[in-house]
């Protein structure tokens, strides 16, 4: 029986062994997968920091091109407030055009018989005349 016993602690002593070697490959195996994984974990560290500083970068710009817009529509508008403005005034000036016009036609209207004796006296006054110049060149 006590062969048996030995027997039995040496199949337990080889099968601590084997078990101890199985779980020394396991961990040697994980061993290199954590290290594959920390190398790839500060490959991406490496990636994502150029891509934060791409990234401020690119916001950077993007903020000096709104404000740039800004500007330029501020500008746009002022513009557009001149155009208005001239707009405006060539109205006024059509309107006091036709107001001026339309005074003149009335005036024109009202004093029409005037009109018409100032220009038979403007004809004879100028018949005088050249009759008087031509008797005195003669």
């Amino acid at each position: 029986m006590e062969n048996l016993l030995y027997i039995a602690a040496l199949i337990a002593a080889i099968a601590f062994a084997v078990l101890v070697v199985y779980l020394a490959m396991v961990l040697k195996a994980a061993q290199r997968t954590l290290n594959d994984v920390a190398s790839t974990l500060e490959g991406l560290e490496k990636q994502m920091e150029g891509i934060t500083t791409e990234s401020t970068a690119l916001l950077n710009k993007t903020n000096k091109l709104a404000e740039d817009i800004n500007d330029k529509s501020q500008k746009l508008n002022t513009l557009v407030d001149g155009v208005k403005g001239i707009g405006e005034s060539v109205k006024e000036f059509n309107n006091t055009i036709r107001s001026v016009s339309s005074k003149v036609t009335v005036v024109a209207e009202q004093n029409k018989e005037t009109t018409a004796q100032a220009m038979n006296w403007g004809t004879v006054v100028m018949n005088l005349w050249k009759q008087r110049k031509n008797n005195k060149n003669v």
